[in-house]
């Protein structure tokens, strides 16, 4: 029978560490996923506003099969040079795309806008990102903070305070697929007439807290009043899937793919004209060109990703505390449970 991983985390997938940095006066941060041994990715993109980094790599036609990390970052364009401070730390340790006698290191990025959170203050002088992918590389390790961390930190859903969420999952056949998630949307994560979350159902045993009742009256499609404020380009949410199993990079671009059905299912609605939706995906297994898993299994994986970032999503929403004037979920109905 699947069961999370001892951490519900998706360090659970042999070969991943996370490490997360913050910049707490200006409310933002990084989130790295660092790949012990390069890994096979791809990458899915279906937002109407992404921010990202080497995403034209990660196509399955592209020469370069293997990634060294992944950053998820705050900042909106700024946010893109914490890659940069990631690649400085792994080159410093030898590790990259071998060029000749020289190594790049590969670090696709994403990003989310936090730059007008409420009560953030603006840098001066040069923007922290390349500091805060060097401080999250080098705190990258097994165990790492949900909610108000890394990436998450200014990070809102909807009309809730966002952050950081993740889940695991191991199947029955011992494959490890996790996901990690910085929820960011314009749509909200939540019902707008009672506050229970749009994926409840999908939650393990004790992974969310206890949910508001369902109201008797039936749900109005246009009720639009748990999402954000209109802004273009001011929202998205931004993830990473991974599993153990053997893909190559056509595997691992339907494991994305799928794993945005995941999203969809946690946030409501997803993938609009003002979001950058992007996820990731890794596989860590001994996969490569004709490594390919058959396609029942992989259906069972990318069915399983999109299992995991559900519950990664709320995960972030539930775990989220209140910040600069913005209410989290628990503020405004864990105490109403009951």
């Amino acid at each position: 029978m699947s069961e999370p991983g001892p951490r519900n985390l998706i360090t659970d997938v042999p070969g991943l560490l996370v490490g997360q940095a913050e910049d707490g006066a200006g409310i933002t941060g990084t989130t790295v996923v660092l790949c012990e041994r390069p890994a096979i990715a791809a990458v899915d993109v279906r937002g109407g506003a992404p921010g990202s980094r080497e995403t034209e790599l990660l196509d399955p036609a592209a020469l370069v099969q293997r990634v060294d990390a992944f950053v998820l970052s705050g900042g909106s364009a700024f946010g893109l040079d914490a890659a940069g401070g990631v690649m400085e730390g792994l080159a410093a340790a030898g590790r990259g795309f071998l060029v000749r006698n020289v190594r790049v290191p590969i670090v696709p990025a994403a990003i989310l806008f936090d730059l007008a959170f409420p009560g953030r203050r603006a840098w001066s002088g040069e923007p922290p990102y390349r500091r805060l992918g060097r401080e999250a590389l080098a705190r990258a390790g097994p165990d790492f903070k949900l909610g108000n961390a890394g990436a998450g930190l200014g990070a809102k859903a909807g009309r809730l305070k966002g952050g950081v969420g993740s889940a695991s999952l191991r199947l029955g056949d011992q494959a490890m697929v996790g996901a990690l998630v910085a929820v960011n949307s314009w749509g909200s994560a939540v019902r707008p007439d009672c506050g229970r979350l749009w994926a409840a159902e999908q939650a393990l045993d004790g992974e969310i807290a206890p949910q508001p009742a369902l109201p008797a009256a039936p749900l109005d499609p246009e009720d639009f009043s748990a999402c954000a404020a209109i802004a273009a380009g001011a929202n998205t949410t931004i993830a990473v899937v991974a599993t153990d199993a053997p893909l190559g990079k056509s595997g691992c671009r339907r494991l994305a793919i799928m794993a945005q059905d995941g999203l969809a299912q946690a946030i409501r609605p997803a993938h609009t004209p003002f979001d950058g939706d992007t996820v990731f995906a890794l596989a860590v297994g001994p996969g490569g060109e004709g490594a390919e898993v058959d396609p029942a299994t992989l259906a069972r994986l990318g069915a399983a990703a999109a299992f995991c970032l559900a519950r990664a999503i709320m995960r972030a929403v539930t775990e989220a505390e209140p910040l600069g004037g913005l209410p989290s979920w628990r503020q405004l109905w864990g105490h109403r449970i009951g």
